[in-house]
């Protein structure tokens, strides 16, 4: 009888230190992703400088006035530099002008779900403004006529933000 018991300890101890290894990896997942995504948060990009959407990240760009958020498949997450780049438009908006925000989509999946997307993306970009200190009655949501962007699919899915006088 002793032998037996001596393999149940032996199995209990095997299945506890594997228990206790999962813990250990799954905690070490946790510290390394927080540790990862602090890092990452702490860079600003200048929003200038940000390259064209030709990837599946988020990234900003300012052309001629117009601010351009652009979106990673399927997120709603605005880019680093998001509010370097709307400087202006908060400028112009406390000089008396409006916010017009324009949300697009891709042509890839389902029509209805892009058109949602599209519409979370253009909040998100709203919700960036208000932070800064812009009235929600200075701020537009405009649908565009064509909500399938033009250009790649990198490049449609963006919402754009200009200044419109009242």
């Amino acid at each position: 009888m002793s032998f037996s018991s001596s393999d149940d300890d032996s199995q209990q101890r095997f299945a506890l230190g594997l228990v206790f290894a999962l813990i250990a990896l799954v905690v070490a997942s946790v510290v390394g992703t927080v540790v990862v995504q602090r890092g990452m948060g702490g860079a600003k990009a200048p929003a200038a400088a940000t390259a064209a959407a030709t990837d599946d990240g988020a990234s900003v760009r300012v052309e001629n006035g117009v601010v351009k958020f652009y979106f990673a498949t399927g997120k709603a997450d605005l880019a680093a530099g998001a509010n370097e780049a709307l400087a202006d438009i908060v400028q112009g908006v406390a000089a008396g002008q409006k916010a017009v925000v324009s949300g697009f989509h891709d042509a890839t999946g389902d029509a209805a779900l892009n058109a949602e997307l599209a519409k979370n993306r253009a909040l998100a970009v709203r919700d960036a403004l208000q932070a800064l200190g812009v009235a929600e009655d200075r701020i537009e949501l405009k649908k565009p006529e064509a909500t399938q962007g033009s250009g790649s699919n990198a490049e449609a899915r963006r919402v754009e933000v200009v200044l419109a006088g009242v």
